[in-house]
């Protein structure tokens, strides 16, 4: 009777360590895999957007640009969140700054132009 109730201390006692499975373990290959997402994906598109935003942020006047849309125009005037974009000789439009897709440099020719 005795020996009964130290073998069973024995068998609960070596049983509880080894049932519990180890959470860092299990989580390491999520936080892994999120850290290698983060550095390949998230930073560089995160440097590109800044980038851009200062690009679009430094706009003045008389800048060509080209809208996410493709309309090909001239900055005519930059307002708190919206740009004046002349496209055509009697044409202009108000657009946000976030419209703005490309900036182009004053000697980039387009055909036809």
């Amino acid at each position: 009777m005795i020996f009964g109730a130290i073998a069973d201390l024995a068998r609960q006692a070596g049983a509880a360590p080894g049932a519990q499975p180890n959470m860092l373990g299990a989580l390491l290959p999520f936080v892994l895999v999120f850290v290698i997402f983060y550095l390949l994906i998230i930073m560089p598109q995160r440097k590109k957007q800044k980038k851009h935003m200062q690009l679009v942020d430094s706009l003045k006047p008389g800048d060509r640009i080209i809208t996410t849309a493709g309309i090909f125009g001239t900055v005519m005037g930059v307002h708190q969140g919206l740009i004046e974009l002349k496209i055509s000789s009697n044409t202009n439009i108000k657009i946000t700054k976030s419209a703005v897709g490309v900036i182009r440099g004053a000697n980039d020719a387009i055909e036809g132009e």
